[in-house]
C-alpha cells in the first residue's frame, strides 16, 4: 500500500484501495473510454505518485472525489495508472481475470474453430498490460506492465481454471518493459518442458518455439490477411520478405503458386521455414534464403529477377512517435524496391505494424516510389489486423497493422 496518509474507498464490499485523484477536468478521456492516466494528469498534492509502488493498485476518482473505477498504478512510467474496472464493484483479483479470460475465449471460440489465436490483447480485452496467445494446450503470455506483473500469480490461476493448459510460458523479454522499468526474462510458469508447440492456420500447421521465438511466439494479427492470397498467387512466382517462419510464403505455395522464396535475416528463422515446408508438403515449391531484405532486393534489381507477387512484411520502423520521417523514408524505400522486382502487370502486398505510422502514410510512400519508378498502382485491398486483435475505438494504440495490396502496373 502506498506509504502516504491515504483515503481508503471500499471495493467490492470487502477489500480498500487509496484513491488515486485526478486533477480538474483530466477524466475526460476516461469517461470517453480511454483506459489510461497520464503522470501529468495525477492531482500529486492530494495523492503523491511518490507513495505508489509499482502495480499498487488504487481507485481512480476525478477531482471532485467522484469513483470512475479501479486500476493500478505506476509511479515510475508515463501512464502513471490503467483502469482495469469501472465502478468499484471490482476488486482486482483472480476472480475479475477469470470473468475477462472468459469473456475474451467466447469471442475466439465465435471466430475461430480451432483453439490458434489471441486470447488476450491486452486493453481491447478488459486486461490492459496483458497478452496471451494460445497454440492449442500451450499457452504464451506476455506481461508488459508493473500491473500485471504483479498479478501473475492470480493471472496463472485464472488462466490454469480457465484453460487448463499443458504448458504456461511467461514470455517477458519485450523491450516496452524498460518503460515500466521491468526486466526482460523468459520462464515456464506451468507443465514441463518439452515435446511440440505448433501455430496452426486453416489446414497449415508451423513449429514454433515459444521460449525463443519473436514476440510470442507466431504473428496470428496476419491470419486473416493471409488467407487473401488464395485468389492471387495460383501459378505465380512469390517473394515474401522478413518471412519469418514462413506463414505468408508457406501458405502461398499451399494456395498454389508455383514458386516461392522466403527471406529472413534469421538462420534460424530460415531453418524453421525449411521445415515448416516440409511439413506441409509444399518444401519442393518453397526456397528460404538468409539474407538482409534491403540488400537482397537489390540484388534481385541488379540480376533483372522478377516476380508476379511481392510481399512486404517488416517489423516495426516507427516504434517511437520521434522516428517517424525516418520510418517514413524507410517504408517508401522498401515499396520503391519491391515494385523494382515485380513482374509488370504484378501485386504487392505491403504491411506496417507500426502503430505511429499513419495508414495514409504507407500508401503514400507506395505511391511516392511508383511515381519516382513511373508506375500506377491500384489499391485493391486494405489489410488490418485480424479479429483476434479487436480494436478498442477509445484507444488508437490497439488499431496498430495496417496493409494495401496494391497492383503495380507500367504508367
Amino acid at each position: 500500500m502506498p506509504v502516504f496518509a491515504w483515503q481508503g474507498l471500499r471495493v467490492s464490499s470487502s477489500i480498500e484501495y487509496p484513491a488515486l485523484y485526478l486533477k480538474r477536468g483530466e477524466d475526460a478521456r476516461l469517461r470517453a473510454g480511454h483506459l489510461w492516466v497520464f503522470s501529468n494528469e495525477v492531482d500529486v498534492a492530494r495523492s503523491p505518485l511518490t507513495g505508489f509502488a509499482p502495480g499498487d493498485a488504487c481507485a481512480i476518482v476525478d477531482h471532485r472525489g467522484k469513483p470512475l473505477g479501479v486500476g493500478y498504478v505506476n509511479p515510475n512510467s508515463l501512464i502513471a495508472a490503467r483502469l482495469v474496472a469501472r465502478g468499484l464493484d471490482h476488486a482486482l483479483d483472480a476472480s475479475l481475470v477469470v470473468h475477462r479470460l472468459n469473456v475474451a475465449l467466447a469471442l475466439r471460440e465465435r471466430l475461430y474453430a480451432q483453439p490458434y489465436y489471441r486470447l488476450v490483447f491486452g486493453e481491447s480485452d478488459g486486461l490492459p498490460g496483458l497478452t496471451v496467445d494460445r497454440f492449442g494446450d500451450v499457452l504464451v503470455a506476455q506481461a508488459t506492465t508493473a500491473g500485471m506483473e504483479r498479478r501473475k500469480e492470480a493471472i496463472t490461476a485464472a488462466l490454469l481454471k480457465v484453460l487448463r493448459p499443458r504448458q504456461l510460458w511467461w514470455k517477458n523479454d519485450a523491450s516496452i518493459r524498460a518503460l515500466e522499468q521491468l526486466p526482460e526474462y523468459v520462464e515456464l510458469g506451468h507443465g514441463e518442458a518439452g515435446g511440440e508447440v505448433l501455430a496452426r492456420e486453416g489446414d497449415l500447421s508451423f513449429a514454433i518455439d515459444p521460449a525463443t521465438g519473436q514476440k510470442t511466439g507466431w504473428f496470428y494479427d496476419q491470419r486473416d490477411n493471409r488467407a487473401q492470397l488464395a485468389r492471387l498467387v495460383k501459378g505465380m512466382r512469390v517473394l515474401d520478405l522478413f518471412g519469418y517462419l514462413g506463414g505468408w510464403g508457406i501458405r502461398a505455395a499451399a494456395d498454389g503458386a508455383s514458386e516461392v522464396t522466403c527471406v529472413d535475416a534469421s538462420a534460424a528463422a530460415v531453418e524453421a521455414t525449411r521445415a515448416n515446408a516440409q511439413r506441409n508438403g509444399v518444401a519442393a515449391r518453397v526456397q528460404a534464403l538468409r539474407a538482409d531484405a534491403f540488400e537482397h532486393l537489390r540484388a534481385l534489381r541488379e540480376a533483372r529477377e522478377r516476380y508476379d507477387v511481392v510481399i512486404l512484411d517488416p517489423p516495426a520502423f516507427v516504434k517511437r512517435r520521434k522516428d517517424l520521417a525516418e520510418g517514413r523514408l524507410a517504408y517508401r524505400r522498401l515499396n520503391e524496391l519491391g515494385m523494382q522486382v515485380l513482374a509488370r502487370d504484378g501485386i504487392l502486398i505491403t504491411c506496417s505494424c507500426s502503430h505511429h505510422l499513419p495508414r495514409a502514410a504507407l500508401l503514400d510512400g507506395v505511391q511516392q516510389g511508383a511515381r519516382h519508378l513511373d508506375r500506377h498502382v491500384q489499391m485493391l485491398v486494405g489489410l488490418q489486423q485480424a479479429a483476434d486483435h479487436p480494436v478498442h475505438p477509445a484507444i488508437a494504440e490497439t488499431e496498430y497493422l495496417k496493409g494495401f495490396i496494391c497492383r503495380v502496373l507500367p504508367a
